[in-house]
């Protein structure tokens, strides 16, 4: 393991991205703490045999997720979620666009099963191929492109207007 950092490095380095990773997958910034923290406890315990430790820790974070036990049954969507995320990465253009489509996003993820939201979240947050979707989320690849191909029509679903039909002969 010549060349890689030192856990402490790693984490100075490191925890931001991680907690707006583990925020964008559970819609919780207190949650995303937890889970992080959870993550880097046991990481640490283990850092002289983790072979890439980005990549592993990543891993954690995305499986600490998907097995949370105490998760709500309904999720809502916590108000201070963007807000939270542009404490770790503050927005550059006008903030009042970037809360609306940062917050319509949220709330549209919140409704996508567990496993499509990760599989989301990696390919157009954090750049994942197919291959490195499959490998964090252990499964084929086959089986990420039908989690998002699922989730994008969800998406778009959820995104799509509603058009109100009025019954025949109703007053407009």
């Amino acid at each position: 393991m010549t060349g890689d950092p030192s856990f402490d490095e790693f984490v100075a380095e490191r925890l931001d991205g991680l907690l707006r990773y583990a925020t964008v997958l559970a819609d919780d910034p207190y949650l995303a703490q937890d889970i992080v923290q959870n993550v880097l406890e046991r990481a640490q315990q283990k850092w002289s045999r983790i072979d890439s430790p980005p990549t592993y820790v990543r891993r954690m974070v995305t499986n600490e997720y998907l097995s949370w036990r105490r998760r709500r049954a309904v999720r809502s969507v916590v108000s201070s979620t963007p807000e939270m995320l542009d404490a770790l990465s503050p927005p550059q253009s006008d903030p009042s666009l970037d809360y609306d489509e940062r917050d319509a996003m949220m709330t549209r993820l919140a409704i996508l099963p567990r496993k499509q939201r990760a599989a989301i979240v990696l390919r157009y947050y954090e750049n994942f191929s197919d291959d490195e979707i499959a490998e964090v989320l252990r499964c084929g690849t086959s089986t990420v492109r039908s989690q998002i191909s699922r989730a994008l029509g969800t998406l778009r679903e959820s995104a799509a207007p509603r058009h109100h039909v009025l019954p025949t002969g109703a007053p407009r």
